[in-house]
């Protein structure tokens, strides 16, 4: 028997980890119906007559999505849009409107709206529209939780050893990086296997992925013309003079 205090915590997680519908229209109709129809598919739902209270609610954390009517008291649906990015908010949005034009339809979709309903809507198209949204949320949840592994991993790193994965990343030979940056091939090899070891990279190709996902040029620049041969650089015995 599961003891009390843990089937609550599991009874909570399981709640916040339920995806959220946040829909916002000054019709109370229909807040009440589309409350109805995410309810019936399990869903939570908050609703909201203003963008203003929209905002100024705590946002769940959890996979969502944002329906939006056009035309609002006082605002637009298509205004308000454009604001949200300023807000951090980054929910797919699903339109809908009473009195829409293809024009209107458009200039949404162009902005990012996922979909954009005339009401009335059918039930069942509204249900399979805020299933693909809330699909689309926890897939970017999902890589921005990727990304902040990664970024954690790469701050990690000393200044050395960022200098060595920048340079493996374009195909750099050990003994092209220890050329460039005055090093002894076997530092080399161990600031690469740090590299290796704290990026939490299986391979090469894994790093480079990783590299890409952090803004880093993965293609070999100018820097290649400086490397030495396998004869090392003229005037200079190999491992001669190298700074660890």
């Amino acid at each position: 028997m599961v003891p009390r205090s843990q089937s609550t915590l599991n009874s909570t997680k399981a709640e916040n980890e339920t995806p959220v519908v946040y829909v916002v229209d000054d019709d109370e109709s229909i807040r009440f119906t589309l409350q109805s129809l995410a309810r019936s598919v399990r869903l939570r739902v908050e609703t909201f007559d203003s963008p203003a209270d929209f905002l100024a609610f705590p946002k769940h954390d959890a996979p969502s999505c944002l329906i939006l009517d056009v035309r609002l008291r006082g605002a637009s649906g298509l205004t308000f849009q454009a604001e949200l990015a300023r807000y951090g908010l980054r929910m797919p949005i699903v339109f809908m409107t009473a009195f829409g034009d293809i024009e209107m339809s458009v200039k949404a979709m162009k902005a990012g709206a996922l979909d954009f309903f005339q009401k009335p809507f059918r039930e069942q198209d509204m249900v399979d529209a805020i299933a693909d949204a809330l699909k689309r949320d926890t897939l970017r949840r999902a890589s921005d939780r990727a990304l902040a592994g990664v970024i954690s991993s790469f701050e990690s790193l000393t200044v050395r050893e960022r200098e060595v994965m920048k340079r493996v990343v374009t195909g750099m030979l050990n003994k092209q990086i220890a050329y460039e940056l005055n090093l002894s091939e076997i530092t080399v090899k161990i600031h690469r296997g740090q590299v290796m070891k704290k990026m939490a990279s299986r391979n090469l190709p894994d790093l480079v992925r990783k590299a890409e996902a952090l803004g880093m040029e993965a293609t070999r620049g100018n820097s290649s013309a400086l490397l030495p041969t396998a004869r090392g650089a003229p005037g200079e015995n190999p491992g001669v003079g190298r700074r660890i």
